[in-house]
């Protein structure tokens, strides 16, 4: 085990477990991932780079790559990792074992690679118009289609079971209009669909005290996080939950 304190093991728990779940696709699979990183040892780096590094390490390559899957695993690795965990690239380097060169090149390749990815219809779930509308500008850029926006719980529901989109893309909080992972939960019993959370608050969603979300980006995010986000949650490893 590294020499890191107990205490700055709890701190970077909730980042690796966000982590882990972006590679996997799923919570119950990205946290055991976390459990047996813990268990086989970490290697000596501070806490949280030695987390995502144990993660990494154990990370399944995907059994089949999915349809329009075009990023090898380090790839989608450094992508997650500076793009959605706001890693610099030395720090990302470190994670994986390799130097700042390499993952320098290769990221440019993933961003070029991304820009290929398959599309999908996508479904934003968002109560404030403005903020709606430069999310679908953004999702539109990534190269999807969004089917449908969704201010309230119930239209989120309306509007999933008439569309049927690939990729739910959701707003937590709703205002008035109630609670984006009810709505998500509420869809979800009836289409199984990957989904991405947005919050200004992302901790609060990985507490370890309910059922949990796979995919959390935090406001205000840069195209680049959505890219990636989306194209991980359309290609997962596993099947979403």
């Amino acid at each position: 085990m590294n020499a890191v304190t107990q205490a700055d093991l709890l701190r970077s728990l909730p980042p690796a477990r966000r982590y882990a779940r972006a590679l996997t696709g799923g919570q119950s699979a990205g946290d055991a991932l976390v459990g047996a990183a813990l268990k086989a040892g970490l290697p000596d780096l501070p806490a949280r780079l030695a987390l995502y590094a144990g993660v990494t390490r154990l990370a399944p390559p995907p059994a089949k790559p999915p349809q329009g899957a075009v990023l090898p695993a380090r790839q989608r690795q450094l992508l997650l990792l500076t793009a959605l965990e706001e890693l610099s690239l030395d720090e990302a380097a470190a994670v994986l074992g390799i130097t700042t060169e390499v993952a320098e090149t290769e990221l440019e390749e993933a961003r070029t690679a991304l820009r290929s990815a398959a599309a999908t219809d996508v479904l934003v779930i968002e109560d404030e118009p403005i903020i709606a509308m430069d999310v679908r500008q953004l999702v539109e850029a990534c190269g999807h289609r969004v089917v449908g926006v969704a201010a309230t719980e119930a239209q989120a529901v309306r509007l999933a079971e008439t569309k049927r989109p690939g990729l739910i893309l959701a707003d937590v909080n709703l205002g008035a209009g109630g609670d984006g992972i009810t709505a998500v939960g509420r869809i979800q019993e009836q289409l199984k669909v990957p989904v991405i959370f947005v919050t200004a608050y992302p901790e609060r969603l990985l507490t370890a005290e309910r059922v949990e979300p796979a995919f959390v980006i935090s406001k205000p995010f840069e195209p680049l996080a959505l890219a990636i986000a989306t194209y991980q949650a359309v290609s997962s490893t596993v099947p979403i939950e």
